[in-house]
């Protein structure tokens, strides 16, 4: 049992050796990592690219941010690197011990400092590079601009005439350019380089703006003192001519709006003085747009006494055609309100119309003398016209409809009283097809059908017979005696073929009356039912009782008779 025990022991020994092996390796790798990254940042050379600044003029701003990256690059070297040393001794002393909780936190505190370090060489390093590339970038920058500038002075200068009274904005604002570049040396000879770099982009984004605006202003000075001024007055001429013209055009009130337009042009000017080019470009498209919608307005005034004068003829004409329309109707509906019966809504509706066809004259006529005495604008005229029209137009078909509604109802009373004489034949026909079958008697169900049918043909009859004639109630009535007509027709086929077929099913079935009780007893009871003239419950009862004794006979029956026929 001892021996058992001890080796038990001895195998939890030899793991907790072998596990302490593993794991003291895997924390002396990261103390080795750890070592090589420290060496790494000691070895980066920052020094050697600090010593490209000196090279520039080592004052003010540059002097500053070289003093701070130098602070910077000596507090790693000096202090924090070897503090980074002693660090990695602790811990490679706690992990001899098998410390490792204590090794991980130190570990932690190295690489915090590493990273912290790693950050600030990029740090220094990335304003190196900017404050030297700064330099660089800007004199050749400042070259390409000195030239800008030039170019800009001397377009100034040949073309002075085009610029008007901008000239001197111009000058002003390219003279402002010459103390900037001014500042910039100074900022350069003091060591600012990063405040030169900005200045160069200000001086930069300024001169374009300028070199744009020269480019621009000429044509837009050219825009405002000929070509609007140049619109404005065509405007004005075709504006006194159509009024010379005889137009009344008081309506647009051009003159207010002329001077409107004018001033505005007037201030683009003093805007373009100060190269105020963003808002004039707008207001001209503006004033631009306005002259074209009063072309617009003109044109339309133009358009619409072409308008009038083409179509006020016409335009009377159909108002007296529609007067003539509506006393006709008025005439013919005297005439049928005596034969026919009119619906009230009909009558109303045809007053209306005479009515509204009595505004319109009136309408038409002080329309007339407006034409006449040419003191309204066209478009006025032409737009009351039009509508005018448009009613006419509308009250035409209003009236060609109410006209069709009289015609129909001679033509409904045709139809109605050639409905009734179709349905009386149907019935005859009924009844020849009944006699001409020997039935032996009719049924109570049928003779009221017949009965109903005769009714019904009389009512509308009747109703075709009064006077005045109401069309609506005739159709009602004719409804119903097509239904029931159509009953009885139906009706009079289905009992003729219960007839015959009943007749022929109760004599097959006789084979089998003397030899089976049952088909005996169930013919018998077919028969009375045909003597008693229920066709249609006799051919049920002897189809029943064969096709007990013999299915399928109905069918074979069926068939035998349709080839006798055929």
């Amino acid at each position: 049992m001892g021996y058992i025990i001890g080796a038990i022991f001895f195998a939890v020994i030899l793991c907790l050796v072998i596990i302490g092996y593993f794991t003291r390796n895997k924390y002396f790798k990261e103390i080795d990592r750890l070592e090589n990254w420290k060496v790494d940042i000691a070895n980066r050379p920052v020094p050697d690219e600090m010593s490209k600044v000196k090279q520039l003029n080592m004052t003010g701003q540059t002097e500053e941010l070289f003093e701070q990256w130098r602070k910077s690059w000596d507090e790693i070297v000096t202090t924090q690197l070897p503090e980074v040393d002693v660090l990695l001794f602790d811990a490679e002393e706690a992990i001899d011990k098998l410390y490792f909780k204590k090794a991980t936190t130190i570990q932690s505190e190295i690489r915090a400092i590493l990273e912290d370090n790693e950050q600030t060489i990029k740090s220094i390093l990335a304003e190196l590079t900017e404050l030297v590339g700064s330099e660089q970038k800007n004199r050749e920058e400042m070259e390409e601009l000195k030239s800008v500038y030039r170019e800009s002075k001397k377009a100034l200068l040949a073309h002075r005439h085009t610029f008007g009274s901008a000239v001197e904005a111009f000058e002003k604002q390219l003279d402002e350019m010459t103390e900037k570049f001014q500042l910039f040396e100074e900022k350069t000879e003091n060591g600012d380089y990063l405040d030169a770099r900005e200045l160069v982009i200000s001086i930069k984004e300024r001169l374009l703006i300028i070199s744009e605006k020269m480019q621009v202003i000429p044509k837009l000075l050219n825009e405002c003192e000929t070509g609007l001024p140049i619109a404005i007055s065509e405007l004005k001429d075709g504006y006194q001519e159509m009024v010379e013209q005889g137009y009344h055009l008081e309506h647009l009130q051009f003159e207010q709006e002329i001077n409107r337009l004018e001033q505005e042009v007037k201030s683009f000017l003093i805007q373009l003085n100060q190269t105020d080019v963003d808002p004039v470009e707008i207001g001209m498209e503006a004033v631009k747009e306005s002259i074209e919608q009063f072309y617009e307005l003109l044109e339309k005034e133009v358009l619409a006494k072409h308008y009038v004068q083409k179509n006020k003829d016409d335009i009377k004409k159909a108002l007296i055609e529609l007067a003539d329309q509506c006393r006709i109707l008025n005439e013919e509906t005297a005439y049928v309100q005596q034969i026919y019966h009119l619906a009230q809504a009909e009558l109303e509706a045809q007053r209306k119309a005479e009515k509204q066809i009595d505004m319109l004259n009136k309408r038409h006529t002080l329309l007339e003398e407006r034409i006449l005495q040419q003191d309204l604008a066209q478009s006025y005229l032409a737009e009351e016209l039009n509508e005018l029209k448009e009613m006419i137009e509308g009250l035409a078909i209003e009236q060609s409809h109410y006209q069709e509604i009289l015609h129909a109802l001679r033509k409904d009373e045709m139809a109605a009283r050639d409905k009734v004489r179709e349905l009386k034949k149907k019935m005859a026909e009924a009844i020849r097809a009944i006699s001409k079958s020997k039935i032996p008697g009719l049924p109570k169900e049928y003779e009221f059908l017949l009965d109903d049918a005769e009714d019904s043909i009389e009512a509308v009859v009747e109703k075709l017979g009064e006077k005045p004639l109401d069309i609506p109630t005739v159709q009602h009535f004719l409804d119903g005696a097509v239904h029931a007509v159509e009953r009885l027709v139906n009706n009079t086929t289905e009992m003729i073929e219960n007839v015959r077929l009943a007749e022929k099913v109760i004599q097959y079935g006789n084979r089998y009356k003397s030899k089976n009780q049952l088909v005996a007893e169930g013919l018998h009871d077919a028969e009375m039912a045909f003597r008693e003239f229920d066709y249609k419950a006799a051919l049920e009862q002897a189809a029943t009782t064969i096709e007990k004794v013999e299915p399928g006979a109905l069918k074979k029956i069926e068939t035998m008779m349709s080839e006798k026929i055929l």
